[in-house]
């Protein structure tokens, strides 16, 4: 039997060659003697040597040399099982010559075995000492004239020829003795002997009848051993070129480091000194400083050759670069400030003042976080302009981070500086281009921030815009913790909807209105007037444009909260005037309203112009828009029906409301009012405001619909010149309602002496300048029937 060591030994099996083109008619006994391979496979042609060690399959060897030397040989199943039964041992295998039984040193037995004819085991004739059985011979045909196995056969010649170049383990002579065997089916079992497969992959080969089925198979093992073994070869190919490579540069760095000791310095060494110098002039904390000189010893150990090195430097050079200590010192000249502020914008009174508390209060205190402030209005109003101008006024260094589409979350905090190309986030960045630590941040578009795969940008400036944590704001890329607590963070947003809760916790809300047709006029004068003539190569003295030609502009050709399409329209009329100039014709330094209108064309905009009505029915409201405020006619007419209420121009629900409650009062106070209760029973009511095509919606109308209600049920006109807001209720009472300041203002404009509003609305119009409401009287009311007897003149 064969032991646990390889049965083939430590050499490639050999062919019988002289045997191989002969017609082998040997006899053979009916009963043989038989021996189990355990962990190798004989095939017909193949010499192989085995050592035996166990009873049996010495018993056998010995019946074979005393007799004709032939033997049965066939594979155990299970290379476990140490004394295998007939059960254990496959039925296929070969018939072998016992070529020569040596006794070896250690006292083991080897036999030298040539495969002769593949064999079918009938039956097992005896079981001791040794196995005899009775078998018949299986044929292998060679087909021929066949061109697909004639082609099989030269493909597995050329491939076993690649394995054997690959392979430094199998001698060359394997390539000759290849070339020498003439028979294919010699040459398949040949191969298959020396295939690297296991056993049981063998005995399949070996029991394959086909030989052309038995050389696709071979084929099929013979490509896989070939990919495995370019593989490793590939392998073992970069694994020299690294090491090459390594000695290579290993060589050369020496070199390079010896001529540059002969030249008086290393580079590196230079390097690093200049920046430990650098260090040392540095005023900074005591742990950065020690962070840094630690990772400044962890470059000299590092080859300046490989990557690491260039991080690590770019990372101290970012290190010494950032402001740790560096603060500008602020301007606590509060009139000097509020000077600066208010040259620089015109009005947003809630800001400018913001900012003087602050400094007040820094100025008694010495020391103080700083306010994280986030500036919500339309566009054009100035909110980003103003950070700019609040740097200036405090003398501190001035930075913008625009957050619009902003999606990845290392853009705040930096990426690892273990990667190739890491570098901080944007927050760290911004502080190291402007060289200081308290500067004014102004994050631009905060509403606008993304979020997906890649992070949560908002959820990341949690951090930096908490003053109980920014103290020790943390970036990846640092690795250290940053002090951002004295920076003056101003965020910009349109809107708050689409800022997360947690984030807009952090910041004090201040609301930046739109600016009044009365401010626009005045930022034109002060600001873009002048800007525009500058620009467009003007001087002072070539233009001036008058408050009538600026309110038509404003009015005509704009229609915005803010002011950017105001300086753009400006600017088309200094260019205007700037071609004539140049052109040295004639123009009129003072242009009127109707001059602009030739310059800029058709008027864009039709506002509402108030016009003087004697009929009944018609009272004058104010209205709110996101562009500023408007008046707003309400027209009521009665006709003979059935007490039916209709009401048209596109109102919300809310204002629909507001008339149901102002004609269920009416009918409820009829006779207060002087008004026939019988009216209500046979006279239709329709209710309807102008400009269809625009939404309206809103409880300020309900003292107009009260008034133009009456008015028509009367027959008796609206005071004129007399426009009116305010919410009404049921039970007779005037409410008060939001927007006065762009309401009073659209009134004054439009040509209204008098506004009728709630009193509680008082405290609104005392904060409106008061040069912008002159010659307007205000009369403030309480009930519906002060509204009636101050619109109509009906007493209760």
């Amino acid at each position: 039997m064969v032991n646990h060591r390889d049965n083939a030994g430590e050499f490639l099996p050999m062919l019988s060659l002289e045997d191989e083109d002969k017609n082998i008619a040997e006899e053979y006994e009916d009963v043989l003697p038989l021996i189990a391979l355990k962990n190798t496979v004989l095939f017909p042609g193949v010499v192989i040597p085995i050592t035996i060690g166990r009873d049996k399959s010495l018993a056998a060897l010995k019946k074979a040399d005393k007799g004709t030397k032939n033997i049965a040989v066939v594979t155990q199943r299970d290379l476990n099982v140490e004394e295998p039964e007939a059960a254990d041992l496959y039925k296929i295998g070969v018939v072998a010559k016992l070529m020569k039984v040596l006794k070896m040193p250690d006292g083991s037995t080897t036999a030298i075995l040539q495969g002769r004819k593949k064999i079918f085991v009938e039956d097992f004739t005896k079981h001791e000492p040794h196995f005899e059985v009775k078998a018949f011979f299986i044929e292998e045909v060679v087909p021929e004239d066949d061109m697909e196995f004639d082609a099989m056969h030269s493909s597995i010649i050329e491939t076993a020829r690649r394995i054997i170049e690959l392979s430094p383990q199998i001698p060359n002579e394997a390539m000759v003795m290849l070339q020498n065997i003439k028979s294919p089916a010699y040459l398949f079992n040949f191969i298959a002997s020396n295939l690297n497969v296991n056993a049981l992959a063998k005995q399949e080969l070996l029991e394959i009848g086909n030989l052309k089925e038995k050389g696709s198979k071979i084929l099929e093992h013979l490509n896989q051993e070939i990919q495995m073994l370019q593989i490793k070869d590939q392998i073992e190919s970069k694994v020299r070129g690294d090491i090459d490579k390594q000695q290579r540069d290993y060589y050369l760095n020496q070199q390079l480091r010896t001529i540059q000791e002969e030249l008086g310095g290393n580079p590196q060494d230079i390097e690093l000194n200049e920046l430990e110098r650098k260090a040392q002039e540095k005023e900074w904390p005591k742990e950065i400083a020690a962070h840094f000189a630690k990772e400044i010893q962890k470059a000299r150990r590092i080859n300046p050759q490989i990557a690491e090195y260039s991080v690590t430097l770019n990372y101290l050079e970012t290190l010494l670069d950032l402001p740790w200590s560096a603060y500008t010192k602020d301007n606590f000249n509060l009139a000097n400030v509020k000077k600066v502020l208010d040259d620089d914008h015109y009005g947003l009174d809630d800001i400018k003042d913001r900012i003087l508390e602050h400094l007040a209060v820094l100025k008694l205190r010495k020391d103080m976080k700083a306010p994280i402030l986030c500036l919500v209005g339309p566009p054009g109003v100035g909110k980003t302009s103003l950070g700019r101008s609040i740097a200036r006024a405090l003398k501190r260094n001035f930075v913008r981070m625009s957050l619009g589409g902003l999606h990845d979350e290392s853009e705040i905090r930096g990426h690892r500086k273990t990667y190739i190309g890491a570098m901080p986030g944007r927050i760290i960045k911004a502080l190291k281009k402007t060289g200081s630590s308290n500067p004014v941040f102004i994050l631009d578009e905060i509403d606008k921030l993304g979020s997906d795969h890649r992070g949560d940008p908002s959820s990341a400036l949690l951090e930096a815009l908490d003053p109980e944590q920014n103290f020790a704001f943390y970036d990846n890329y640092l690795e250290v913790d940053y002090d951002l607590s004295k920076v003056l963070f101003i965020a910009t947003a349109n809107s708050l909807n689409s800022i997360q809760p947690a984030l807009l916790d952090r910041m004090e809300i201040i609301e930046v209105s739109g600016y009044s047709t009365e401010e626009k006029i005045e930022i034109a004068k002060k600001h873009l007037v002048p800007k525009q003539k500058k620009e467009n190569g003007l001087e002072a003295k070539d233009v001036s444009l008058e408050d009538e030609v600026l309110e038509k502009i404003i009015t005509d050709y704009t229609r915005e909260s803010g002011v950017r399409n105001l300086e753009r329209t400006i600017g088309s009329v200094m260019r205007h005037i700037a071609v004539k100039k140049a052109s040295n014709e004639k123009y009129n330094k003072k242009p009127t309203a109707e001059e602009t209108e030739k310059i800029l064309g058709p008027i864009r905009f039709l506002g509402e112009k108030y016009s003087v009505e004697s009929l009944p029915g018609v009272a004058v409201g104010l209205a709110w828009t996101k562009v500023g405020g408007d008046i707003l006619y309400i027209e009521a007419s009665t006709s003979k029906g059935k007490g039916k209420l209709t009401l048209t121009g596109n109102l919300g629900d809310v204002m629909k409301e507001s008339a149901t409650t102002a004609l269920s009062f009416i009918k409820a106070n009829a006779s207060k009012l002087e008004i026939d209760a019988d009216v209500f029973d046979n006279t239709d009511i329709h209710i309807h405001i102008p400009e269809g095509a625009i939404p309206k919606d809103g409880p300020s109308a309900g003292i107009t619909m009260l008034t133009a209600i009456v008015s028509a049920l009367k027959g008796k006109p609206v005071k004129p010149h007399l426009a009116m807001t305010g919410e009404i209720t049921l039970r007779g009472k005037v409410l008060p309602v939001g927007g006065i300041k762009e309401k009073i203002l659209a009134a004054k404009r439009s040509g209204m002496k008098e506004v009728m509003l709630c009193r509680e609305n008082q405290r609104h119009v005392e904060q409106i300048n008061p040069d912008f409401i002159k010659d307007v009287q205000f009369i403030y009311v309480d009930t519906m029937y002060s509204v009636i007897e101050q619109g109509i003149g009906v007493r209760d």
